[in-house]
């Protein structure tokens, strides 16, 4: 652990396993299998050895909050609405926030006094593809003139405030679109936030009249971070995957690409990242990072290999 003037403490993966202080794993290989991505490897290792310290850690600090709120309730001599736990999880497309957010729902479902954990991406609060054609922003989808924040932003308000009932759109990643299913989130306990966006502020939308964002409800934040160039790679191999894949389904939004040769799909993918992808991770998405409670700096085969926690 480096104790150098940063806003962060560093642990390498050794001193990290260490913290898990004989936290029991209630997963299997087979549960991982389900919850990683379709470019990941996650072994039993990494989620022992990063992810059940993580969820000691995020066990410690909404325990706590629960105790704040027992002494409210105490003071005021009446029961407190129920506030959930929000985490957000950040990071570029590719880098494997996604997988991250689904294992530590599994694991923090199985602590005892916050068994309700709901997640939510923040992909279902893009503006429809309609909406995103007529303002020929199409090729800009995901960064922060894509979403509705006013409609993000009063959701994650609603669920904070204890409303019994919220309702949250749903994308599909196959017509690359909003569906017009929805998520209900009724009084979780914690609910973890996914998304590219999640760290942004006001200083990222200046063109937004309104002055909330996620970041002002977050209790706890992590950014899930890559050297670029490992993570253009991802990128690309994800999308040959994909091509292989979910793009060859009836409906896909991209199934044009499947009649691309090896080398003009290879191509393609690498001309996504440097125009769209890697563009927003460089402009909007890396200059969020230190706004985090934690990075996890991620190597090669997606392993973390450190860990900064905020002081």
């Amino acid at each position: 652990m480096s104790n150098n003037l940063t806003p962060y403490l560093s642990f390498d993966r050794k001193q990290w396993a260490e913290l898990r202080n004989s936290v029991p794993m209630t997963l299997t290989q087979s549960d991982l299998e389900k919850l990683k991505g379709i470019n990941e490897h996650l072994s039993m290792s990494e989620a022992t050895e990063i992810y059940l310290p993580l969820t000691r850690l995020l066990n410690l600090h909404v325990e706590s909050k629960q105790r704040k709120n027992y002494v409210l309730e105490q003071f005021l001599a009446r029961k407190k609405d129920s506030t959930p736990y929000i985490i957000g999880i950040a990071g570029s497309v590719a880098v494997g926030k996604s997988t991250t957010a689904r294992l530590l729902k599994e694991l923090l479902s199985n602590w005892g006094k916050h068994t309700k954990v709901e997640l939510i991406t923040t992909d279902g609060f893009l503006h429809p593809n309609k909406l995103l054609n007529e303002r020929n922003i199409m090729k800009k989808k995901g960064f922060p003139e894509s979403y509705d924040m006013k409609k993000l932003v009063q959701f994650v308000s609603d669920v904070k405030s204890g409303k019994p009932r919220v309702e949250a759109p749903v994308y599909s990643h196959l017509t690359y679109d909003i569906t017009t299913e929805t998520k209900v989130v009724e009084q979780p306990d914690i609910l973890i936030i996914e998304g590219l966006n999640v760290l942004q502020s006001g200083m990222d939308y200046p063109h937004d009249p309104h002055r909330v964002f996620i970041s002002d409800f977050l209790d706890f934040s992590i950014f899930v971070d890559a050297e670029p160039e490992l993570i253009e790679r991802w990128y690309i191999e994800r999308f040959m995957k994909f091509r292989q894949g979910a793009f060859q389904r009836s409906g896909a939004y991209f199934n044009h690409y499947t009649r691309l040769s090896e080398s003009e799909a290879t191509e393609t993918a690498r001309s996504i990242w440097k125009e769209i992808n890697g563009k927003n991770l460089e402009q909007n998405i890396l200059p969020t990072k230190e706004r985090a409670s934690m990075i996890l700096q991620k190597g090669a085969n997606h392993a973390v290999e450190t860990i900064l926690l905020r002081k």
